[in-house]
């Protein structure tokens, strides 16, 4: 029960201090199996990104987190592990035989949605668009050829939350959904993430492309 009412309180604050928009510019909201990939570039792009699908899908759809941030204290173990039913991996693990995708696909064997920021820490350079994603979505895309891949562009909100400021500025965020990516069978990494990178940069604003 107090998950729920956090999570309503979550997106309710979210829509009202952002004014969020979500446009579904090449693809709808519909129940098929996806990863939600994005630019970050705020502590807040996963909520708002959750916030703006539909109930039915948000109760599918978990975003993908670094352990060594959220577990930090009782609170945020609580919002990630309750409230989002986050998929947490360990950034920090070096084994030989760790395999950091293993939280996110056996998630998506579940029949579960991620939401996934491929650059992989946030892009705090305004004069940098995207940084170099990282080869964990090209991975999960030749792993699991079932779950369509979902560019996502979160527009505005670190203007809205810019670093080092304790209360939020009300401006207007847009989340723009693209056409789902498939990779292709016998597709390189390296063309795969240029085709990813593309597709998510084709929904920035002009100003920002």
């Amino acid at each position: 029960m107090l998950a729920t009412l956090v999570a309503y309180s979550v997106i309710a604050g979210a829509r009202a201090i952002t004014g969020l928009r979500s446009l579904w510019l090449g693809t709808t909201p519909r129940s098929k199996q996806r990863i939600y990939f994005a630019n970050h570039t705020s502590h807040g792009d996963f909520v708002l990104l959750w916030a703006s699908l539909p109930a039915a899908l948000r109760k599918r759809t978990r975003p993908v987190a670094g352990a060594d941030y959220w577990t930090k204290g009782t609170l945020r173990r609580f919002v990630i592990g309750e409230v989002f039913k986050g998929v947490l991996i360990d950034r920090q693990h070096s084994a030989s035989d760790h395999n950091p995708l293993e939280p996110m696909l056996k998630a998506l064997e579940a029949g579960d949605s991620l939401i996934l920021f491929p650059e992989g820490t946030r892009n705090l350079d305004d004069e940098v668009k995207l940084l170099p994603f990282k080869s964990g979505i090209f991975h999960l895309a030749k792993a699991c050829p079932q779950v369509e891949l979902v560019p996502v562009w979160i527009d505005n909100l670190k203007r809205v939350m810019p670093k080092g400021r304790v209360l939020p500025l009300p401006l207007l965020c847009t989340v723009s959904f693209g056409a789902p990516l498939v990779a292709k069978e016998d597709e390189s990494k390296e063309a795969f993430l240029a085709r990813a990178v593309e597709a998510l940069l084709e929904l920035a604003p002009e100003e920002e492309a």
